[in-house]
């Protein structure tokens, strides 16, 4: 049916002419998501696994559970999984000296994926609070601080042990000053040349960060403190943000992380528009928790607000995007 207007030719410009059917809409979007996309958070640990009470549909996966998970993702086109280890008890301490052995839970879960799954990439997380028993990501000073120096010494060993294992992607996500640079030396010292660094170059002191604590048990172990010395103020602009990642890419990042994401699309944004590298974003678990609960009480359908969510990412210059609908959202774009 024709409209015609009681003014004529009134208005000339109908933004509505490019939305009026599907395959139009299609034809003119700027950004798509796909498969490609997606970067899949998992949480490993040595016995069965069993779901993270506060993020539906996440569960924790022995590795046996985790060889079988990746080759499903591998099969749904997602190129690279994200690997967490929850670290038993007696297996934490004050220096983090589990990070540094060679046959840890992380490095045996990485060769029995590389094993088992070879074509699908892994990125190792490169931080010591899963091993140590205060939560901190960093060893502790005297006078209770996080040490910066001290710390990034274990992290280099840290990393390369990972990449010993097979990583392909370290991923120092402690916002130590200076660890990127040092992390790049010594995996090349150790003749990982070819083993790329992932740095959460803006890595802010969120509220949205407990479900994942909660998940990898280091909420118990950090208790009241916080980690507000070395992660981002909310507050602070983006400027300070791309210092960040501008020093982090001086050092030898390959890639950058800005996390959280939807809080901080607008620094996503800034950061995408002058990097010289690859910039990802991470929905963390408090994003992903937030709309799995308001779909439980029937507040929204969370199949089109997860998938708008992550639209948003792409369309503020993400290049990539860590999420733990990783799986479901590839099934979703294969229909």
């Amino acid at each position: 049916m024709n409209e015609t207007s009681p003014l004529g030719a009134y208005p000339t410009t109908r933004l509505r002419r490019l939305r009026r059917s599907a395959w139009l809409r299609r034809l003119v979007r700027a950004s798509r998501l796909c498969q490609d996309d997606l970067l899949w958070p998992v949480f490993v640990q040595e016995e069965s696994g069993g779901p993270v009470s506060s993020m539906p549909g996440v569960e924790r996966l022995s590795i046996d559970q985790l060889v079988k998970e990746s080759h499903r993702a591998a099969q749904l086109g997602i190129p690279a999984l994200a690997l967490f280890p929850v670290v038993d008890d007696q297996h934490k301490s004050p220096h983090a000296d589990e990070a540094l052995n060679p046959d840890n839970l992380a490095c045996r879960a990485i060769r029995a994926i590389k094993k088992e799954v070879p074509e699908i990439g892994i990125i190792g997380d490169v931080a010591l609070d899963p091993y140590t028993t205060h939560g901190q990501d960093g060893l502790l000073a005297a006078d209770g601080s996080v040490a910066n120096d001290p710390t990034v010494a274990v992290l280099c060993n840290q990393a390369a042990i990972l990449a010993q294992a097979g990583c392909d992607i370290v991923a120092p996500s402690d916002m130590m000053d200076g660890r990127i640079g040092a992390i790049r030396r010594a995996l090349d010292a150790a003749g990982h040349s070819q083993t790329a660094i992932l740095a959460y170059a803006a890595k802010y002191a969120s509220a949205y960060y407990g479900p994942f604590r909660d998940a990898v048990g280091s909420s118990k172990a950090l208790g009241q403190n916080d980690k507000k010395t070395y992660q981002m103020d909310p507050n602070r602009s983006p400027q300070e943000a791309w210092r960040e990642v501008a020093l982090d890419i001086a050092e030898g990042a390959d890639m950058v992380m800005i996390k959280p994401g939807l809080p901080y699309l607008d620094v996503l944004c800034h950061i995408a528009q002058q990097a010289s590298v690859p910039v990802l974003a991470y929905q963390v678990s408090g994003e992903y928790a937030a709309l799995q609960a308001a779909a439980a009480q029937g507040w929204l359908d969370f199949r089109p607000a997860q998938m708008e969510a992550l639209s948003a990412f792409k369309r503020a210059g993400a290049t990539a995007i860590f999420t733990y609908s990783a799986l479901e959202t590839a099934v979703w774009l294969s229909e």
